[in-house]
């Protein structure tokens, strides 16, 4: 009996390992993660070296984005549409939350704030945007569920609101204490958080029929045992910590010797790199003519990062931070995203994505980035 009882977990341990062999080959990102030991000998060894410490940290924490989403995919699917949104909404920008704490314990607040702001305008625009190209590149018409990409939006402007209104009051002639813009942040961040509570409610309950999917759907990828997936997620999100506590030791140097700013690196290369796994997914759903799934993400993504990851990180500053963290970003950050929000209303408008929809929204993204690089902002709050 004991022989018998040994074979099925020499055959799980061999189908684990050949789960993750596969993934591999089939994900050729995840071939970064050599990445990973590289940046954490080089700190140990070298750590003056802040350039090549920021680009091999860039570089490690994409493939352990991709293997966050996997698994994350994987647990969502086998616990139920309520409890596996809320799974996605708490683990799927893991990546960029997990950054975003390091930098805040680090007191980098420009950091923080230039990447939360940069995650919505690129969800918003660079994912929609791709995912529109990319789609309509092979397909003339693609059609999307209207009725949950103006949730989405609807979602995306209420928070960027919530976002303007900290920022326009330290625009008047006598702006407010510090203490008092610190308070105001604080009862914002609740609002947003009961509200995307609320929204999770509304889409995945009470009405739920309204939000399924119009496209033409192929065959969705093999998913994670789930016991793979937890391990995964346990190890990555360790993997993470400690290779964004790196990119957040080294950014500040390696930005002056590139040539940028921190906010341009929050703003643009975090805000990419945190989202590099989900844009795949993105851009492979709109080539499978799958573009409702392409929307969800990229819309979705936004919206967690607006009414979820950035609420919780002023939350989380009271305990970590240096001090309490507002929601009180530079007047260029703000403008950035009420457009980026119009645009994804305006994008979502029809139900319908053509390839030139995705250019426009391209352009506009790339206006954003240059601007900010060019110009960046002299003192951002």
């Amino acid at each position: 009996m004991g022989t018998i009882q040994e074979k099925p977990s020499v055959a799980s341990s061999s189908s684990v390992g050949s789960t993750v062999v596969n993934e591999i080959r089939q994900t050729p990102i995840l071939a970064l993660i050599i990445f990973v030991p590289v940046v954490i000998l080089l700190e140990r060894f070298s750590p003056e070296a802040h350039t090549l410490l920021f680009v091999m940290s860039v570089l490690a924490i994409i493939p352990l984005a991709a293997l966050l989403s996997r698994a994350t995919e994987a647990v969502a699917a086998k616990t139920g549409d309520a409890v596996g949104g809320l799974l996605n909404a708490t683990l799927g920008n893991l990546t960029e939350l997990v950054i975003s704490l390091a930098a805040l314990q680090a007191g980098q607040y420009l950091l923080v704030k230039a990447s939360i702001a940069g995650a919505i305008v690129t969800n918003t625009l660079f994912m929609l945007g791709g995912a529109f190209l990319f789609g309509g590149l092979k397909y003339h018409l693609q059609e999307f569920n209207r009725i949950n990409a103006r949730f989405q939006a609807c979602l995306l402007f209420l928070a960027t609101i919530a976002v303007l209104v900290p920022s326009l009051i330290s625009q008047v002639d006598q702006p407010p204490a510090l203490a008092v813009s610190q308070k105001l942040s604080l009862g914002l961040a609740i609002i947003l958080i009961v509200v995307y509570a609320l929204g999770m409610l509304f889409s995945l309950r009470t009405h739920r029929e309204l939000f399924a999917s119009v496209s033409h759907a192929e065959e969705h990828e093999k998913l994670w045992p789930v016991k793979l997936s937890i391990v995964m997620l346990v190890v990555v999100t360790l993997l993470v910590a400690l290779v964004s506590e790196i990119f957040v030791g080294s950014v500040q140097v390696a930005a002056e010797q590139l040539g940028m700013t921190p906010a341009f690196v929050g703003f643009i290369v975090v805000a990419l790199v945190g989202a590099a796994a989900e844009m795949t997914t993105a851009f492979s759903a709109a080539r499978a003519n799958r573009l409702d799934l392409s929307v969800g993400v990229a819309l979705g993504s936004a919206v967690q990062i607006a009414l979820f990851v950035a609420p919780i990180l002023v939350l989380v500053s009271y305990f970590i931070g240096p001090e309490p963290m507002t929601l009180q970003f530079w007047r260029g950050a703000v403008t950035m995203m009420v457009v980026a929000a119009m645009a994804a209303a305006l994008l979502s408008n029809g139900g319908r994505g053509a390839w030139y929809a995705g250019v426009m929204a391209l352009a506009l993204y790339a206006i954003f980035a240059f601007t900010l690089f060019v110009l960046p902002p002299a003192t951002p709050s």
